[in-house]
Protein backbone atom coordinates (compact mmCIF):
# COMPACT_ATOMS: atom_id res chain seq x y z
CA UNK A 1 0.00 0.00 0.00
CA UNK A 2 2.87 2.32 0.82
CA UNK A 3 4.45 1.81 -2.60
CA UNK A 4 1.11 2.34 -4.35
CA UNK A 5 0.36 5.52 -2.35
CA UNK A 6 3.86 6.86 -3.02
CA UNK A 7 3.55 6.42 -6.79
CA UNK A 8 0.12 8.03 -6.82
CA UNK A 9 1.39 11.02 -4.80
CA UNK A 10 4.40 11.59 -7.06
CA UNK A 11 2.18 11.42 -10.13
CA UNK A 12 -0.63 13.68 -8.86
CA UNK A 13 0.97 15.48 -5.93
CA UNK A 14 -0.78 18.79 -6.54
CA UNK A 15 -4.26 17.29 -6.56
CA UNK A 16 -4.24 14.88 -3.61
CA UNK A 17 -4.90 15.98 -0.03
CA UNK A 18 -3.35 13.35 2.24
CA UNK A 19 -4.61 12.54 5.70
CA UNK A 20 -2.33 12.29 8.74
CA UNK A 21 -2.48 8.49 8.56
CA UNK A 22 -1.53 8.47 4.88
CA UNK A 23 1.39 10.84 5.50
CA UNK A 24 2.66 8.57 8.27
CA UNK A 25 2.99 5.75 5.72
CA UNK A 26 5.35 7.78 3.49
CA UNK A 27 9.10 7.40 3.90
CA UNK A 28 11.47 10.26 4.69
CA UNK A 29 12.44 11.06 1.08
CA UNK A 30 8.81 11.21 -0.01
CA UNK A 31 7.99 13.60 2.84
CA UNK A 32 10.91 15.84 1.88
CA UNK A 33 9.71 15.87 -1.74
CA UNK A 34 6.24 16.89 -0.63
CA UNK A 35 7.53 19.71 1.59
CA UNK A 36 9.69 21.08 -1.24
CA UNK A 37 6.74 20.86 -3.64
CA UNK A 38 4.40 22.65 -1.24
CA UNK A 39 6.98 25.34 -0.56
CA UNK A 40 7.39 25.94 -4.30
CA UNK A 41 3.63 26.13 -4.76
CA UNK A 42 3.35 28.57 -1.85
CA UNK A 43 6.01 30.87 -3.36
CA UNK A 44 4.30 30.69 -6.76
CA UNK A 45 0.92 31.61 -5.28
CA UNK A 46 2.45 34.55 -3.38
CA UNK A 47 4.01 35.85 -6.58
CA UNK A 48 0.68 35.57 -8.41
CA UNK A 49 -1.11 37.46 -5.61
CA UNK A 50 1.55 40.17 -5.50
CA UNK A 51 1.43 40.57 -9.28
CA UNK A 52 -2.35 40.87 -9.18
CA UNK A 53 -2.32 43.47 -6.39
CA UNK A 54 0.55 45.47 -7.89
CA UNK A 55 3.10 44.76 -5.16
CA UNK A 56 6.64 43.59 -5.81
CA UNK A 57 7.49 39.96 -6.44
CA UNK A 58 8.42 37.77 -3.51
CA UNK A 59 12.13 37.23 -3.04
CA UNK A 60 12.91 33.67 -1.92
CA UNK A 61 13.90 33.56 1.72
CA UNK A 62 17.12 31.73 0.95
CA UNK A 63 18.35 34.52 -1.40
CA UNK A 64 20.03 37.48 0.31
CA UNK A 65 19.65 40.87 -1.34
CA UNK A 66 23.01 42.52 -1.74
CA UNK A 67 23.12 45.78 0.20
CA UNK A 68 24.26 48.88 -1.69
CA UNK A 69 27.27 50.43 0.02
CA UNK A 70 26.61 54.18 0.04
CA UNK A 71 29.77 54.83 2.07
CA UNK A 72 31.86 54.20 -1.04
CA UNK A 73 29.94 56.69 -3.20
CA UNK A 74 30.61 60.24 -4.31
CA UNK A 75 27.80 62.78 -3.97
CA UNK A 76 26.72 66.03 -5.57
CA UNK A 77 23.93 68.54 -4.98
CA UNK A 78 21.62 69.22 -7.91
CA UNK A 79 18.37 70.92 -8.89
CA UNK A 80 15.97 68.46 -10.49
CA UNK A 81 12.93 69.53 -12.53
CA UNK A 82 9.88 67.31 -12.09
CA UNK A 83 6.71 67.51 -14.19
CA UNK A 84 3.47 65.74 -13.39
CA UNK A 85 -0.21 65.57 -14.24
CA UNK A 86 -1.72 65.67 -10.78
CA UNK A 87 -5.31 64.73 -11.57
CA UNK A 88 -5.09 61.21 -10.19
CA UNK A 89 -2.84 61.98 -7.21
CA UNK A 90 -3.52 63.18 -3.67
CA UNK A 91 -1.27 66.23 -3.95
CA UNK A 92 2.49 66.62 -4.07
CA UNK A 93 3.54 66.24 -0.42
CA UNK A 94 3.90 62.87 1.35
CA UNK A 95 0.88 62.07 3.53
CA UNK A 96 0.49 59.62 6.40
CA UNK A 97 -2.90 58.36 5.17
CA UNK A 98 -2.16 58.02 1.45
CA UNK A 99 0.75 56.56 -0.54
CA UNK A 100 -0.62 58.09 -3.77
CA UNK A 101 1.30 61.39 -3.73
CA UNK A 102 3.87 62.73 -6.17
CA UNK A 103 6.53 63.01 -3.48
CA UNK A 104 6.00 59.44 -2.29
CA UNK A 105 6.45 58.04 -5.82
CA UNK A 106 9.48 60.27 -6.35
CA UNK A 107 11.29 59.08 -3.22
CA UNK A 108 10.46 55.45 -3.94
CA UNK A 109 12.17 55.88 -7.32
CA UNK A 110 15.15 57.77 -5.86
CA UNK A 111 15.76 55.06 -3.27
CA UNK A 112 15.17 52.13 -5.64
CA UNK A 113 17.64 53.64 -8.13
CA UNK A 114 20.16 53.98 -5.27
CA UNK A 115 20.51 57.69 -5.98
CA UNK A 116 19.90 58.42 -2.30
CA UNK A 117 20.08 56.31 0.83
CA UNK A 118 17.12 58.00 2.55
CA UNK A 119 15.16 61.22 2.50
CA UNK A 120 16.69 62.27 5.82
CA UNK A 121 20.21 62.14 4.36
CA UNK A 122 19.36 63.72 0.99
CA UNK A 123 19.36 67.44 1.93
CA UNK A 124 15.99 67.71 0.18
CA UNK A 125 13.89 70.81 -0.52
CA UNK A 126 10.99 71.40 -2.90
CA UNK A 127 10.12 74.70 -4.57
CA UNK A 128 6.46 74.43 -3.61
CA UNK A 129 3.64 72.10 -2.69
CA UNK A 130 0.57 71.55 -4.82
CA UNK A 131 -2.81 70.26 -3.68
CA UNK A 132 -4.76 67.21 -4.78
CA UNK A 133 -5.51 67.36 -8.52
CA UNK A 134 -3.06 70.19 -9.30
CA UNK A 135 -0.43 69.61 -12.01
CA UNK A 136 3.03 71.02 -12.60
CA UNK A 137 5.31 71.47 -15.58
CA UNK A 138 8.13 73.07 -13.63
CA UNK A 139 8.36 71.80 -10.07
CA UNK A 140 12.00 72.00 -8.93
CA UNK A 141 13.63 70.16 -6.05
CA UNK A 142 17.13 70.50 -4.59
CA UNK A 143 18.68 67.24 -3.47
CA UNK A 144 22.04 65.55 -2.87
CA UNK A 145 22.41 62.44 -5.03
CA UNK A 146 25.01 59.84 -5.87
CA UNK A 147 27.62 60.81 -8.47
CA UNK A 148 30.19 59.03 -10.62
CA UNK A 149 32.85 61.63 -9.94
CA UNK A 150 34.67 63.05 -6.93
CA UNK A 151 33.66 66.62 -5.96
CA UNK A 152 36.79 68.14 -7.53
CA UNK A 153 35.88 66.81 -11.00
CA UNK A 154 32.08 66.93 -10.95
CA UNK A 155 31.55 70.20 -12.84
CA UNK A 156 34.07 69.65 -15.62
CA UNK A 157 32.26 69.51 -18.99
CA UNK A 158 33.74 66.09 -19.69
CA UNK A 159 32.44 64.78 -16.36
CA UNK A 160 28.94 66.20 -16.91
CA UNK A 161 28.66 64.41 -20.24
CA UNK A 162 29.20 61.02 -18.59
CA UNK A 163 27.43 61.67 -15.28
CA UNK A 164 24.75 59.30 -14.08
CA UNK A 165 21.63 59.67 -16.28
CA UNK A 166 19.45 60.90 -13.41
CA UNK A 167 16.28 61.55 -15.43
CA UNK A 168 16.50 58.27 -17.33
CA UNK A 169 17.06 56.29 -14.13
CA UNK A 170 14.05 57.89 -12.43
CA UNK A 171 11.68 57.73 -15.40
CA UNK A 172 12.17 53.97 -15.61
CA UNK A 173 10.71 53.70 -12.11
CA UNK A 174 8.17 56.54 -11.96
CA UNK A 175 4.52 56.34 -13.09
CA UNK A 176 4.06 57.69 -16.64
CA UNK A 177 2.23 60.79 -15.43
CA UNK A 178 5.28 61.81 -13.36
CA UNK A 179 8.47 62.63 -15.28
CA UNK A 180 11.96 63.86 -14.46
CA UNK A 181 12.74 66.44 -17.18
CA UNK A 182 16.21 67.88 -16.55
CA UNK A 183 18.80 68.48 -13.84
CA UNK A 184 21.12 71.34 -12.94
CA UNK A 185 24.58 70.80 -11.39
CA UNK A 186 25.18 73.27 -8.56
CA UNK A 187 28.70 74.76 -8.56
CA UNK A 188 30.74 74.92 -5.38
CA UNK A 189 29.77 78.53 -4.64
CA UNK A 190 26.05 77.70 -4.87
CA UNK A 191 25.84 74.56 -2.76
CA UNK A 192 23.74 76.35 -0.15
CA UNK A 193 21.02 77.13 -2.68
CA UNK A 194 17.57 75.78 -1.79
CA UNK A 195 14.84 75.08 -4.33
CA UNK A 196 12.39 76.39 -1.76
CA UNK A 197 13.98 79.42 -0.13
CA UNK A 198 15.99 80.78 -3.08
CA UNK A 199 13.22 80.78 -5.69
CA UNK A 200 12.79 84.30 -7.11
CA UNK A 201 9.64 83.81 -9.16
CA UNK A 202 6.82 81.28 -9.32
CA UNK A 203 4.38 81.19 -12.21
CA UNK A 204 0.98 79.52 -12.23
CA UNK A 205 -1.50 78.97 -15.04
CA UNK A 206 -5.22 78.31 -14.74
CA UNK A 207 -7.04 77.05 -17.87
CA UNK A 208 -10.71 77.81 -18.54
CA UNK A 209 -13.19 78.03 -21.47
CA UNK A 210 -14.38 81.40 -22.74
CA UNK A 211 -18.08 80.50 -22.53
CA UNK A 212 -19.95 83.82 -22.13
CA UNK A 213 -17.39 85.38 -19.80
CA UNK A 214 -16.57 89.08 -19.97
CA UNK A 215 -12.82 88.76 -20.51
CA UNK A 216 -12.33 92.52 -20.55
CA UNK A 217 -13.79 92.86 -17.03
CA UNK A 218 -11.68 89.94 -15.83
CA UNK A 219 -8.53 91.57 -17.24
CA UNK A 220 -9.39 94.80 -15.42
CA UNK A 221 -9.73 92.87 -12.18
CA UNK A 222 -6.36 91.17 -12.80
CA UNK A 223 -4.61 94.52 -12.90
CA UNK A 224 -5.64 95.25 -9.29
CA UNK A 225 -3.78 92.15 -8.06
CA UNK A 226 -0.35 93.44 -9.11
CA UNK A 227 1.89 94.73 -6.32
CA UNK A 228 2.41 93.94 -2.65
CA UNK A 229 -0.89 93.22 -0.88
CA UNK A 230 -2.33 91.42 2.10
CA UNK A 231 -4.11 88.45 0.49
CA UNK A 232 -5.89 87.12 3.59
CA UNK A 233 -9.24 87.40 1.78
CA UNK A 234 -7.89 85.39 -1.17
CA UNK A 235 -6.64 82.27 0.61
CA UNK A 236 -7.40 79.58 3.12
CA UNK A 237 -5.84 80.78 6.36
CA UNK A 238 -3.23 78.40 7.78
CA UNK A 239 -2.81 79.94 11.22
CA UNK A 240 -2.66 76.48 12.78
CA UNK A 241 0.69 75.96 11.06
CA UNK A 242 1.95 79.37 12.12
CA UNK A 243 1.25 81.29 8.88
CA UNK A 244 0.17 84.72 10.14
CA UNK A 245 1.79 86.93 7.49
CA UNK A 246 -0.35 87.20 4.36
CA UNK A 247 1.63 89.85 2.50
CA UNK A 248 2.65 88.61 -0.96
CA UNK A 249 3.91 90.33 -4.07
CA UNK A 250 2.29 89.65 -7.44
CA UNK A 251 4.60 90.61 -10.30
CA UNK A 252 2.07 90.14 -13.11
CA UNK A 253 -1.45 88.82 -13.70
CA UNK A 254 -3.19 88.56 -17.06
CA UNK A 255 -5.59 86.54 -19.18
CA UNK A 256 -4.42 85.30 -22.58
CA UNK A 257 -5.91 82.98 -25.23
CA UNK A 258 -4.43 79.49 -25.27
CA UNK A 259 -4.59 79.45 -29.07
CA UNK A 260 -4.49 82.76 -30.96
CA UNK A 261 -6.42 81.14 -33.84
CA UNK A 262 -9.25 79.94 -31.60
CA UNK A 263 -10.61 82.81 -29.52
CA UNK A 264 -14.30 83.35 -30.34
CA UNK A 265 -16.00 80.04 -29.60
CA UNK A 266 -17.65 79.30 -26.28
CA UNK A 267 -15.25 76.37 -26.02
CA UNK A 268 -12.18 78.48 -26.86
CA UNK A 269 -9.65 78.04 -24.09
CA UNK A 270 -8.05 80.91 -22.18
CA UNK A 271 -5.35 80.98 -19.51
CA UNK A 272 -5.05 83.07 -16.35
CA UNK A 273 -1.30 83.57 -15.83
CA UNK A 274 -0.01 84.89 -12.53
CA UNK A 275 3.57 85.40 -11.31
CA UNK A 276 4.75 86.21 -7.80
CA UNK A 277 7.41 85.62 -5.20
CA UNK A 278 5.29 83.11 -3.27
CA UNK A 279 1.66 82.17 -2.78
CA UNK A 280 -0.61 81.25 0.11
CA UNK A 281 -2.72 78.14 0.56
CA UNK A 282 -5.45 78.11 -2.16
CA UNK A 283 -4.53 81.68 -3.15
CA UNK A 284 -4.61 81.06 -6.92
CA UNK A 285 -7.89 79.15 -6.76
CA UNK A 286 -9.51 81.83 -4.59
CA UNK A 287 -8.39 84.56 -6.99
CA UNK A 288 -9.70 82.56 -9.94
CA UNK A 289 -13.04 82.08 -8.21
CA UNK A 290 -13.45 85.85 -7.87
CA UNK A 291 -12.37 86.42 -11.48
CA UNK A 292 -15.02 83.96 -12.69
CA UNK A 293 -17.68 85.82 -10.71
CA UNK A 294 -16.51 89.05 -12.36
CA UNK A 295 -16.54 87.40 -15.79
CA UNK A 296 -20.13 86.27 -15.29
CA UNK A 297 -21.18 89.80 -14.37
CA UNK A 298 -22.08 88.77 -10.83
CA UNK A 299 -19.43 91.07 -9.35
CA UNK A 300 -17.73 94.21 -10.65
CA UNK A 301 -13.96 94.31 -11.22
CA UNK A 302 -13.73 96.58 -8.17
CA UNK A 303 -14.48 93.62 -5.90
CA UNK A 304 -10.77 92.74 -6.02
CA UNK A 305 -9.78 96.11 -4.57
CA UNK A 306 -12.54 95.75 -1.99
CA UNK A 307 -11.16 92.41 -0.77
CA UNK A 308 -7.58 93.68 -0.77
CA UNK A 309 -8.59 96.47 1.62
CA UNK A 310 -8.04 94.44 4.79
CA UNK A 311 -8.31 97.50 7.01
CA UNK A 312 -11.88 98.08 5.93
CA UNK A 313 -12.64 94.39 5.30
CA UNK A 314 -10.51 92.28 7.64
CA UNK A 315 -12.78 89.21 7.39
CA UNK A 316 -13.13 87.10 4.26
CA UNK A 317 -16.67 86.61 2.88
CA UNK A 318 -17.61 82.98 2.31
CA UNK A 319 -17.32 81.80 -1.29
CA UNK A 320 -16.48 78.61 -3.19
CA UNK A 321 -12.96 78.24 -4.55
CA UNK A 322 -12.18 77.27 -8.13
CA UNK A 323 -11.66 73.65 -9.17
CA UNK A 324 -8.18 72.13 -8.72
CA UNK A 325 -7.79 70.28 -12.04
CA UNK A 326 -7.17 73.31 -14.35
CA UNK A 327 -4.38 74.67 -12.13
CA UNK A 328 -0.77 74.18 -13.17
CA UNK A 329 2.44 75.19 -11.37
CA UNK A 330 4.17 76.22 -14.58
CA UNK A 331 7.69 77.33 -13.67
CA UNK A 332 10.04 78.77 -11.08
CA UNK A 333 13.24 80.75 -11.59
CA UNK A 334 16.49 81.24 -9.69
CA UNK A 335 19.47 83.61 -9.75
CA UNK A 336 21.83 81.03 -11.16
CA UNK A 337 23.44 80.37 -14.53
CA UNK A 338 21.19 78.38 -16.84
CA UNK A 339 23.20 75.17 -17.24
CA UNK A 340 20.40 72.59 -17.15
CA UNK A 341 21.45 69.19 -18.44
CA UNK A 342 19.09 67.56 -20.92
CA UNK A 343 19.07 64.01 -22.22
CA UNK A 344 17.88 64.25 -25.82
CA UNK A 345 16.68 60.65 -25.93
CA UNK A 346 14.84 60.96 -22.62
CA UNK A 347 13.13 64.24 -23.62
CA UNK A 348 11.99 62.53 -26.81
CA UNK A 349 10.42 59.73 -24.76
CA UNK A 350 8.66 62.25 -22.50
CA UNK A 351 7.23 64.02 -25.56
CA UNK A 352 6.06 60.73 -27.08
CA UNK A 353 4.30 59.71 -23.86
CA UNK A 354 2.66 63.14 -23.62
CA UNK A 355 1.51 62.94 -27.25
CA UNK A 356 -0.12 59.57 -26.58
CA UNK A 357 -1.84 60.99 -23.51
CA UNK A 358 -2.99 64.04 -25.50
CA UNK A 359 -4.44 61.81 -28.22
CA UNK A 360 -6.40 59.78 -25.68
CA UNK A 361 -7.88 62.82 -23.94
CA UNK A 362 -8.40 64.98 -27.03
CA UNK A 363 -10.31 62.26 -28.86
CA UNK A 364 -12.69 62.05 -25.90
CA UNK A 365 -12.95 65.85 -25.73
CA UNK A 366 -13.69 66.09 -29.46
CA UNK A 367 -16.43 63.47 -29.21
CA UNK A 368 -18.06 65.38 -26.35
CA UNK A 369 -17.68 68.70 -28.20
CA UNK A 370 -19.31 67.25 -31.31
CA UNK A 371 -22.10 65.84 -29.15
CA UNK A 372 -22.71 69.31 -27.63
CA UNK A 373 -22.79 70.95 -31.07
CA UNK A 374 -25.34 68.46 -32.35
CA UNK A 375 -27.60 68.96 -29.33
CA UNK A 376 -27.22 72.75 -29.40
CA UNK A 377 -28.15 72.73 -33.09
CA UNK A 378 -31.30 70.75 -32.33
CA UNK A 379 -32.09 72.98 -29.36
CA UNK A 380 -31.70 76.22 -31.35
CA UNK A 381 -34.15 74.95 -33.95
CA UNK A 382 -36.56 74.12 -31.16
CA UNK A 383 -36.46 77.64 -29.66
CA UNK A 384 -36.46 79.61 -32.96
CA UNK A 385 -39.16 82.18 -33.49
CA UNK A 386 -41.47 83.82 -30.94
CA UNK A 387 -41.19 81.65 -27.86
CA UNK A 388 -41.86 82.32 -24.20
CA UNK A 389 -38.88 83.63 -22.22
CA UNK A 390 -38.59 80.55 -20.02
CA UNK A 391 -37.06 78.56 -22.88
CA UNK A 392 -34.35 81.16 -23.38
CA UNK A 393 -33.60 81.01 -19.65
CA UNK A 394 -33.05 77.28 -20.03
CA UNK A 395 -30.67 77.97 -22.92
CA UNK A 396 -28.62 80.34 -20.73
CA UNK A 397 -28.31 77.64 -18.07
CA UNK A 398 -26.86 75.25 -20.63
CA UNK A 399 -24.21 77.81 -21.61
CA UNK A 400 -23.27 78.72 -18.03
CA UNK A 401 -22.53 75.10 -17.20
CA UNK A 402 -19.09 75.55 -18.73
CA UNK A 403 -18.21 77.86 -15.85
CA UNK A 404 -20.35 76.30 -13.12
CA UNK A 405 -18.21 73.17 -13.30
CA UNK A 406 -15.10 75.21 -12.45
CA UNK A 407 -16.45 76.35 -9.09
CA UNK A 408 -16.59 73.87 -6.22
CA UNK A 409 -19.73 73.47 -4.14
CA UNK A 410 -23.35 74.01 -5.08
CA UNK A 411 -24.65 77.07 -6.90
CA UNK A 412 -27.33 79.16 -5.19
CA UNK A 413 -30.55 79.76 -7.12
CA UNK A 414 -30.32 83.45 -6.28
CA UNK A 415 -26.86 85.01 -6.30
CA UNK A 416 -25.87 86.87 -3.14
CA UNK A 417 -23.17 89.55 -3.58
CA UNK A 418 -19.89 88.93 -1.74
CA UNK A 419 -20.20 92.12 0.29
CA UNK A 420 -23.48 90.87 1.77
CA UNK A 421 -22.39 87.33 2.64
CA UNK A 422 -21.54 85.78 5.98
CA UNK A 423 -17.95 86.45 7.01
CA UNK A 424 -15.26 84.02 8.13
CA UNK A 425 -13.36 84.39 11.39
CA UNK A 426 -10.76 87.14 11.55
CA UNK A 427 -7.07 86.30 11.75
CA UNK A 428 -7.01 87.71 15.31
CA UNK A 429 -9.70 85.24 16.40
CA UNK A 430 -7.83 82.37 14.78
CA UNK A 431 -4.59 83.37 16.51
CA UNK A 432 -6.38 83.51 19.88
CA UNK A 433 -7.92 80.10 19.22
CA UNK A 434 -4.60 78.38 18.49
CA UNK A 435 -2.74 80.29 21.20
CA UNK A 436 -5.15 78.95 23.81
CA UNK A 437 -4.49 75.45 22.50
CA UNK A 438 -0.74 76.16 22.64
CA UNK A 439 -0.38 74.98 19.07
CA UNK A 440 0.89 78.19 17.50
CA UNK A 441 4.37 78.40 16.01
CA UNK A 442 4.65 81.66 14.05
CA UNK A 443 6.24 81.61 10.60
CA UNK A 444 7.52 85.12 9.94
CA UNK A 445 9.23 84.60 6.58
CA UNK A 446 6.76 85.18 3.75
CA UNK A 447 8.61 82.71 1.53
CA UNK A 448 8.79 79.91 4.06
CA UNK A 449 5.90 77.97 2.58
CA UNK A 450 4.01 78.13 -0.65
CA UNK A 451 0.70 76.35 -1.16
CA UNK A 452 -1.96 76.65 -3.80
Amino acid sequence: MTEKLSKTFLKRKTKIVLTREQLSLLDKNELIDKIISLDAQNTQLKNIINKTTGTSNVVPTNVKKREFDFSKCYYRKIFLQISYFGWDYHGYVVQDDSPNTIENHLFQALIKACLIESREKANYNRCGRTDRGVSSYGQVISITVRSRHPPSDQNHPSALSVELPYCKMLNRLLPKQIRAITWLPLPDDHLRLSARFDCKLRQYKYYFPKSTLDLKAMTEACGQLIGVHDFRNFCKMDVGNGVMVHMREVFSACIVPFNEKDTDERTSMYVFVIEGNAFLWHQIRCIMSILLLVGQGLESPGIVQYLLDVDGNPRKPQYNIALDTPLNFNKCTYDIEDLWVYDEYEIKNVIINAQKLWTEYNVKTTIIRDFIRNLEGMYEKFVEGPTDDSIYVKSDKVVSAYIDSLLQGSKAKVYKPLMKRQLCSSIENRIDHYTKKQKLTPVEDADVEMKT
